[in-house]
């Protein structure tokens, strides 16, 4: 099975505290994975990919995220149309199978999709895609939180069409970079999580090509093949994501406790003290939760599982514990650390920052929760 090479991870590693330092973007490590091959990790090896299954990539992205997690994240949302064009081939709808190809030639696919204040996220739109004659969708709006955005060259995004005679629609296409109407405005300046370079974008008209308008679909809740593929791809690798950075926390903490010395044991290791053992021991036991139950739903994509609709209760609930139990593992290794662990420049702080980030990517832990009490009870008044 071809993987990230321990060498090109540990230059990864090696500048991943400068980037968050100045915010910059990773260029070197997307050259460097770009190089190897990895933006097309999905793609068949029949058409120039790695052939890896959704599961394998997930073991992946773990180990890129426990070097360098903002590289890992970034990376993560091209990745994810990858994965959702993977799910749309296996079951049969060639559609995004454009984004396998390009992936393969080099392009980097962006994930157009947050706007502020829609809390509907994919099931509404505050972006107007307004029709053309020819078949090409216009769209005029604002997208958040748009990682990667100093070298996408794609832009996999959706709005809502008010006025066609089958309207409201929300439709979804696909931006070419060098298209006009684009502009990024510079504004990512986050607590965490700061080399994702998720600026914000400005939509002023620009044009997806009638060939890249991929759906058109109501608003609202919606079982189309898309839909699903956006949405669990998405939650299955933003875990795998922020399990890396846990696993890299455990590291760490038992390195510290190993390393630091304690007068009350006489100058043994802190790893002789109870308390001590007691922290290592509960992040170790939540760490190995982790991977199982994201690798278990990954090979359910792989596979085509029948979940019916319980599949996007187990995709958000799947986000959810993996963020929290990952800010929970974190939690305890700082504690480990110790004082100098709270320095802003040490390993577990830039850990601790960006483990934050995982309770504002969707899933929330509310939307979650209302979307398995939906899966389990029924709708409101059912």
């Amino acid at each position: 099975m071809p993987e990230l090479a321990a060498d090109l991870l540990d230059r990864i590693a090696g500048r991943a505290a400068a980037h968050d330092r100045d915010g910059s973007f990773p260029e070197e490590d997307l050259a460097e994975l770009r190089a190897a091959g990895y933006l097309a990790a999905l793609v068949p090896a029949e058409r120039g990919g790695w052939g890896l299954s959704l599961e394998q990539l997930t073991r992946e992205q773990s180990r890129l995220a426990a070097a360098a997690p903002a590289t890992a994240l970034a990376v993560n949302m091209h990745l994810v149309w990858t994965a959702v064009a993977k799910t749309l081939h296996d079951r049969g709808d060639a559609s995004l199978d454009f984004v396998l190809d390009e992936a393969a030639a080099g392009e980097v696919f962006a994930f157009g999709v947050s706007e502020a204040g829609n809390d509907l996220v994919l099931f509404g739109s505050t972006v107007e895609a307004r029709p053309l004659q020819d078949g090409g969708v216009a769209y005029t709006g604002t997208k958040t939180f748009t990682s990667l955005s100093p070298v996408w060259t794609r832009l996999g995004t959706f709005g809502l069409d008010s006025v066609s005679e089958d309207a409201p629609r929300i439709v979804w296409g696909f931006l070419d970079r060098g298209a006009p109407g684009i502009s990024v405005v510079e504004d990512w300046d986050p607590l965490g999580q700061r080399a994702t370079r998720s600026d914000t974008t400005l939509l002023d008209g620009a044009v997806a090509r009638p060939d890249r308008v991929v759906r058109r679909l109501p608003p609202g809740p919606n079982p189309d093949p898309l839909v699903f593929g956006v949405f669990v791809n998405f939650e299955i690798l933003l875990a795998s994501v922020y399990a890396g950075i846990a696993h890299r926390a455990v590291e760490l903490a038992a390195q510290a406790a190993r390393r630091r010395s304690s007068l009350r044991l006489g100058g043994a290791p802190r790893s002789d003290d109870p308390d001590v053992r007691r922290r290592v021991a509960t992040a170790a036991m939540l760490d190995d939760a982790l991977d199982p139950q994201i690798r278990a739903l990954a090979r359910d994509v792989d596979t085509i599982a029948d979940h019916g609709p319980r599949w996007f209760a187990k995709a958000s609930g799947l986000k959810v514990r993996v963020t929290e139990q990952a800010k929970a593992i974190v939690d305890q290794a700082i504690l480990v650390g110790g004082g100098s662990g709270y320095a802003a420049s040490s390993e577990l702080a830039r850990l601790y920052r960006d483990v934050l980030a995982g309770a504002f990517n969707p899933s929330t832990a509310d939307s979650a929760l209302s979307t398995i009490a939906t899966a389990v009870l029924g709708p409101v008044g059912s």
